[in-house]
C-alpha cells in the first residue's frame, strides 16, 4: 500500500493545537497543563530547562505517550482518538535516535520508507529526493559507522523526511554538532519550512530559536510560561541590557537588587553567576546610577558594559536561570 501525502484538513487551520495537556509520573506532573496553536507553515520553538516537561510534551504530540489528561490534534487528527492517522503525517527526529553503523544510509531511510507503506518506484524516488534535501546524497550508500555526527543528524532527518510529512518534530537537531554542521542544519530547516512544512523544533541553543523560530514558546516547571515572536520578547525584555560584573558577587544580596530595581527606568533586575542583569528602555543612562548603588552597597564593580537583548535575556526573565548548553558525549562520560 502506498500512502499519498496528508492534505490540509478542512475546517482546522491548526498543525498542532494543544489543550490542558498535562502528564503524571506517579505523584509528579511533568506537564501541568499545556496549550498550544501551531499555525500550518509555522516555525515553533519550544525552549526549555532540562526537567521542564519540555521532552514529556513532545512524545505525547508525538503519539510516543499518552497523555494523562487533555486534549491534542497534531495535523488535524486527535492523537488519542486516531494516533495512527497522526503518526502518517508527522516526521520525528529525536535526539535519542540509534542509527545501526553496520547499515548503509539508503538501508535506513528505505526501512523507514517501507514502514509507511512506500513500496517500488515510488519509495526509491522518495529515498533519492529526503536524502537530497538533507544533503547527504554523496555517502547514501556509505555505512553509517563512517559518518560524522553531523552526518548522522541529517541522517535522521532524511528519514524523517521519506514520506513527505505534514509536521516534522526536530528534538535538539544541532546538539553536539560543530558550528559548521549546526549551519547546515540550519539552512536544511529553512528550506523545508520555505516549502510550506509546519516545523516544531526544541533547541538548547537560543541563537538557534532567533534564527530558525517564527514563534518560540518557554515551558519551565511543566507550565508554557511565556510565548511570542523572538522579536515580540526580546522587546519586552527591554532596549538595552546592563551587565556588571562583580568583583565579589557573594555580597549581591536581596537588599542590593531591591535597590537597583528601585532606579529608575529599570524595567528587572536578575543575577547570573558574578553578573548583575538589568533590563532598561536606556541603559546608558543607567549604567551610572547602577556604578553608585552597588558601591553604597560595598560592591566593587570589574566591569559595566551594555548590549541588545537576546533570547537568552528573555530565558533568564521567565525562569529565573539561564539555558546551559549540554554536549550529549561529555554527559555519557560523566555517567
Amino acid at each position: 500500500m502506498t500512502i499519498e501525502p496528508a492534505h490540509p484538513t478542512p475546517n482546522d487551520p491548526l498543525a498542532v493545537h494543544a489543550v490542558d495537556l498535562r502528564r503524571r509520573f506517579g505523584d509528579n506532573e511533568a506537564v501541568a497543563g499545556v496549550d498550544l496553536a501551531v499555525e500550518r507553515g509555522e516555525v515553533y520553538g519550544f525552549l526549555g530547562p532540562n526537567g521542564a516537561g519540555k521532552s514529556t510534551t513532545v512524545r505525547m504530540l508525538c503519539t510516543l505517550l499518552l497523555p494523562s489528561s487533555g486534549r491534542a490534534t497534531v495535523a488535524g487528527y486527535d492523537i488519542i482518538g486516531r494516533p495512527g492517522d497522526a503518526r502518517l503525517r508527522i516526521g520525528v527526529a529525536l535526539q535519542d535516535s540509534s542509527l545501526d553503523d553496520k547499515q548503509t544510509g539508503r538501508e535506513i531511510i528505505t526501512l523507514q520508507g517501507r514502514l509507511y507503506g512506500l513500496t517500488g518506484r515510488h519509495l526509491r524516488a522518495r529515498v533519492g529526493h529526503a536524502a537530497e534535501l538533507a544533503d547527504i546524497g554523496d555517502a547514501l550508500d556509505d555505512r553509517v559507522g563512517s559518518y560524522s555526527g553531523g552526518m548522522k543528524r541529517r541522517l535522521d532527518l532524511a528519514a524523517a523526511l521519506v514520506h513527505e510529512p505534514e509536521v516534522l518534530f526536530l528534538d535538539e537537531p544541532t546538539t553536539g554538532l560543530d558550528p559548521a554542521s549546526r549551519a547546515r542544519v540550519w539552512d536544511e530547516v529553512e528550506r523545508l519550512n520555505g516549502d510550506g512544512m509546519t516545523i516544531f523544533l526544541t533547541t538548547q541553543y537560543l541563537e538557534e530559536a532567533d534564527r530558525l523560530a517564527d514563534r518560540v514558546g518557554i515551558i519551565d516547571g511543566g507550565r508554557i510560561v511565556i510565548e511570542g515572536t523572538p522579536t515580540q520578547l526580546k522587546r519586552g525584555v527591554g532596549t538595552d541590557v546592563v551587565l556588571a560584573r562583580l568583583a565579589d558577587p557573594d555580597g549581591l544580596g536581596a537588599p542590593t537588587l531591591a535597590a537597583v530595581e528601585r532606579i529608575p527606568g529599570a524595567m528587572s533586575v536578575d543575577r547570573n553567576g558574578d553578573e548583575l542583569v538589568v533590563a532598561a528602555d536606556d541603559g546608558a543612562r543607567l549604567i551610572g546610577d547602577i556604578a553608585i548603588t552597588l558601591a553604597e552597597h560595598g560592591l566593587v564593580t570589574e566591569s559595566l558594559t551594555m548590549r541588545s537583548p537576546s533570547l537568552d535575556d528573555v530565558f533568564l526573565q521567565a525562569t529565573g536561570h539561564r539555558i546551559e548548553p549540554t554536549d550529549p558525549a561529555t554527559e555519557a562520560k560523566a555517567a
